[in-house]
């Protein structure tokens, strides 16, 4: 049987190299699909914090955690576009989930400090987008962000690029870590 070209979350987290007892934090969650195969990878020893702006689709995550026997989620209303607006601690963080975020994001950069601001120092942030509209099925053509300009704007806010990461036919990724270490 033929693998799906499509993004597959827990494949692109294992080549992310989530480990048990890693402390994530899921930015623009969305349905979950990233938080909940990042909660399978870490284990009961880690824990999974999923934000997103959108308070009813939150309780929808942690609803489907508990159904599938992940109790280290934990869900957060909050805006990941503006300083401190995760609502999470300071340099608490291992890695920054950031999956079909950029490409609506009007504030990529405090997007990126955002990020920083929860990692600690040589933390790492997980930056997956659409590589193209293709035809509708992703973002607007106009609202497309390469790869090439997250990694510009991730390495202008204090991160250095690590690797690329497989993210399927549709989509780009990459690990950036947090400079400090």
């Amino acid at each position: 049987m033929e693998e799906s070209s499509f993004l597959n979350p827990g494949r692109t987290l294992i080549a992310a190299k989530v480990a048990e007892g890693m402390r994530v934090a899921d930015f623009g969650c969305g349905s979950g699909f990233f938080t909940r195969a990042a909660a399978r990878l870490v284990g009961q020893s880690g824990l999974v914090w999923a934000v997103d702006a959108h308070q009813d689709i939150l309780s929808r995550v942690k609803n489907l955690s508990l159904q599938e026997g992940l109790t280290n989620v934990e869900v957060v209303h909050g805006d990941v576009e503006r300083k401190g607006g995760s609502r999470l601690p300071e340099e608490n963080f291992d890695l920054v989930i950031i999956t079909n975020l950029l490409f609506g994001a009007e504030h990529k950069d405090m997007l990126a400090r955002e990020a920083g601001r929860v990692l600690h120092k040589g933390g790492r942030v997980l930056v997956v987008d659409w590589r193209d509209s293709f035809g509708g099925l992703g973002p607007h053509k106009d609202h497309v962000v390469s790869s090439d300009h997250a990694r510009t704007l991730f390495e202008l806010h204090g991160f250095v690029w690590e690797s690329e990461v497989p993210a399927g036919e549709f989509h780009w990724g990459f690990l950036a870590r947090k400079k400090g270490s």
